[in-house]
């Protein structure tokens, strides 16, 4: 549950000097209260269904809902079989600025049911996840070039009601960049920090995320995207966590993005596997 609100690129990134056109003065003019107009939107742009974010940003006075339809994750350690149904966690964003937006991320509830081989029980339970408030703020690229840099910090606030999650606040920064390789190709890279409570201890350790996707525009309305995802904690006997990651988009509007997507355990620590659908839309 947690990784899925928690995304990631190597540090080298950042030496990347901007490409991108910079932002033009008269759309820089809108706000919260002053909604940048219809024609001069820039193409929707969506931190799902992949893990690597996104670095744009929605426009000032615009919102944005993304959201898993449903998704079931499942994994077997051998000993412990556990299948987890998700319905409806969803990102709302809101642009405050011309480059800076602000993301509620909430897990709206989950059923999580788990069976112990050796002791031959079963445990069901369910409940809401955790509020993740993000602030996204895009450096260059937003509204053109060949790439695209923003930095975004976030909070998790304890809201949940699943034994499953812990009650700590937590936090940390995401670091995204986009790549435009032409032809209909583009790369996303990745690189986060969070600063999580010891689940064995007291106190908190940092984690590591990094991710890279590349997506393909098969269509002008379709598109492929293939991607690697690690994330290690640096607690005492902690595993990496590795997965490949594999879907497609399709715009039904400017406005509107339906997708599907699987993502597989590459190590033992990662889930074998999980399946989801999902809607984005902006208004």
């Amino acid at each position: 549950m947690r990784e899925r609100l928690i995304r990631t690129t190597a540090l080298g990134t950042l030496l990347i000097a901007p490409m991108g056109a910079s932002a033009s003065d008269e759309k820089s003019a809108y706000s919260l209260f002053r909604p940048t107009p219809d024609a001069l939107l820039r193409e929707m742009s969506t931190d799902r269904p992949d893990k690597t974010e996104s670095p744009y940003t929605v426009d000032a006075g615009r919102f944005q809902v993304e959201m898993d339809l449903f998704a079931f994750t499942y994994d077997d350690t051998g000993a412990v079989a556990t299948r987890t149904w998700d319905v409806i966690p969803f990102n709302f964003k809101i642009g405050l600025t011309h480059d800076t937006d602000l993301q509620l991320v909430f897990g709206s509830f989950s059923r999580i049911a788990t069976r112990d081989g050796d002791a031959e029980t079963r445990t069901v339970s369910s409940g809401n996840g955790d509020l993740v408030v993000r602030i996204k703020r895009n450096i260059w690229g937003n509204d053109g070039g060949r790439t695209a840099l923003a930095v975004m910090p976030f909070v998790k606030l304890p809201a949940n009601t699943l034994p499953e999650l812990n009650d700590a606040v937590e936090g940390g920064v995401i670091v995204p960049l986009a790549i435009d390789l032409g032809g209909g190709v583009g790369l996303g890279l990745m690189t986060e920090v969070d600063l999580l409570k010891n689940e064995e201890r007291g106190g908190y350790s940092p984690t590591f995320i990094n991710s890279a996707t590349v997506g393909f525009d098969l269509t002008k309305q379709l598109g492929l995207y293939l991607e690697i995802f690690t994330e290690r904690n640096t607690e005492r006997g902690a595993e990496l966590v590795a997965t490949f990651d594999a879907g497609l988009t399709y715009a039904l509007a400017d406005n509107v993005q339906i997708d599907v997507g699987v993502n597989l355990g590459l190590t033992e620590a990662a889930d074998d596997f999980a399946l989801f659908a999902g809607q984005s839309t902006r208004f």
